[in-house]
């Protein structure tokens, strides 16, 4: 798989400037320098620009079935839509992670994602709509669907895309924006008002990210010089 890699990242990007958009394009297995496989989520910029994130927890199937490693940097990338950032399916069952990207001032959650079963569906999905919650942003939830029965771990799958909102007033009342028929390959739309963001992380029902009581805890990103040997400062 990781042999068609490049092939896609050129092409994704050939249509993000040819169509002038911006293209989270799912996920690709890469091989990293140190020949080692990690599992990719790519942002196609209009201008061209290409940047990555890896999926930083991987499943017991990825690991022991696919030989998958976890990445070690997590980020939000700065766009001309607002910040985003990437968590790559199982990514997103880990509250730390996007509260992290929260604390960069993270506007959009992007969470492209693969599932076979409904109830695994439902633990990404579940987990979506909490961060959306908690972080005060919106996050895009997006998946394949359909049946490669040839292909090993491909022969059923199961979604359906979404996207979701902080749960107040300005939004729906189930903070969801739009959603797919389940389990139906189509295209669907939403419009995200990033002011409504700033209207509710400021005087909403309820301020998630202001109330924390950091008195009581706090949330760090480890220092990762420990790798190469150096000492650990936090």
């Amino acid at each position: 798989m990781a042999g068609f890699t490049e092939r896609f990242k050129s092409e994704l990007s050939r249509m993000a400037v040819s169509y002038n958009i911006n293209i989270v394009g799912g996920s690709m297995i890469e091989v990293g320098d140190d020949d080692r496989l990690y599992n990719i989520a790519y942002l196609f910029h209009r201008d061209g620009t290409v940047e990555r994130q890896a999926k930083l927890h991987i499943t017991p199937q990825e690991r022991r079935d696919w030989v998958i490693e976890g990445g070690d940097e997590l980020q939000v990338f700065d766009t001309d839509a607002g910040r985003v950032g990437i968590l790559i399916c199982y990514d997103v069952e880990f509250p730390e992670l996007g509260r992290l990207l929260a604390d960069q001032d993270m506007d959009i959650l992007f969470v492209p994602f693969w599932t076979d079963t409904k109830n695994g569906y439902l633990r990404v999905r579940h987990c979506a709509q909490a961060r959306a919650i908690e972080n005060e942003c919106y996050v895009v939830l997006c998946g394949s669907v359909g049946n490669l029965p040839s292909i090993e771990n491909l022969d059923i799958q199961y979604a359906q895309s979404a996207v979701f909102s902080p749960s107040d007033f300005a939004f729906p009342h189930d903070a969801v924006l739009a959603e797919t028929t389940p389990n139906t390959e189509m295209i669907f739309f939403s419009d995200l008002d990033l002011t409504r963001l700033t209207v509710v992380r400021a005087e909403g029902s309820v301020t998630n990210l202001k109330d924390r009581r950091k008195d009581l805890f706090d949330l760090r990103w480890r220092d990762w010089s420990w790798k190469s040997g150096a000492n650990l400062e936090e």
